[in-house]
């Protein structure tokens, strides 16, 4: 129920969902060494009311930052951006409305290192692209479809962005505006009345190395003498396996795996005896030659 809330956002063009503070904690605590001497930019942000700029500025100096910078988008009027060095906090109004898009926060983006905030779930695409052009270092919150996305999916493939630490139901929820509706088992308004919503349908994407991209899974399951298993596409060659725990050690070859969509040869959806399976993702294993 609660991810309807994800889609009326992008529906409506709506993206104020604000990242919880310990949800930023508990993904930031792995990212340490890549922050000394850099500067940050949070071009997403609501400024001072910001849990992004509120992790950055409370852990500035354990961090070793060089500068801080937010801005936020001013719905149609000018914004404001904010600045912190060792030497204290500056705020300074921007021309525009703090559009991440717009020449004056792109200008930003070219003297800034590391990116990390929440983007509009309904730009999420844009916003990529836009960190990718301009070869920005980024950690940022998306939904979990967005590994689905074309142009997402492309540099996962190319091993130019992956998934952060947390994702689903490690990611606690999102504060929401009084006008969305709570509805769902999954919300809630807490002790300082904020109105929370988890969506266990989130995760991190990055391009800052962290120990679980180097993690290989445990495989257990053995393809040789147990083909009848692992039953191969009519339209792609390649076999098809239902769960990630199932996956053979043994078998060199292209592997179907949820939960991604993947055409076969002929362009149409992957399909074993004429009957598509759930969305998925093929893989090879890499440590067999």
């Amino acid at each position: 129920m609660s991810n309807k809330y994800l889609h009326k956002a992008k529906d409506n063009k709506k993206d104020e969902f604000y990242t919880q503070l310990p949800d930023i904690e508990n993904e930031l605590k792995h990212y340490k060494k890549h922050f000394k001497g850099k500067v940050v930019f949070c071009n997403c942000n609501d400024t001072e009311e910001s849990n992004f700029w509120r992790y950055f500025a409370l852990n500035f100096k354990r961090l070793g930052l060089k500068k801080l910078i937010a801005t936020h988008f001013g719905n149609g009027i000018p914004s404001y951006k904010l600045e912190k060095n060792n030497r204290g906090i500056i705020k300074t109004p921007l021309k525009g409305n703090g559009d991440f898009r717009s020449e004056e926060c792109i200008d930003l983006l070219k003297k800034s290192d590391i990116v990390v905030t929440n983007p509009p779930f309904s730009l999420f695409r844009e916003y990529v692209a836009q960190l990718i052009n301009y070869n920005k270092k980024f950690l940022i919150i998306g939904n979990i479809n967005a590994i689905t996305y074309k142009e997402i999916f492309e540099l996962i493939k190319e091993n130019k962005v992956w998934l952060g630490i947390n994702l689903g139901r490690g990611i606690s929820g999102f504060i929401i505006q009084k006008h969305y509706e709570l509805y769902g088992i999954e919300t809630k308004i807490d002790e300082e009345g904020k109105r929370i919503v988890s969506t266990n349908n989130c995760l991190w994407l990055t391009n800052l190395d962290n120990s679980k991209r180097h993690e290989d899974i445990i495989l257990t399951k053995i393809y040789a003498g147990n083909e009848n298993l692992y039953p191969k596409y009519d339209n792609y060659d390649a076999i098809n396996v239902n769960r990630v725990k199932d996956i053979p050690s043994d078998y060199k070859g292209a592997i179907g795996v949820p939960i991604k969509f993947r055409k076969g040869n002929d362009g149409k959806d992957l399909s074993v005896n004429g009957k598509s399976p759930y969305c998925r993702i093929l893989i090879k294993n890499r440590r067999l030659k």
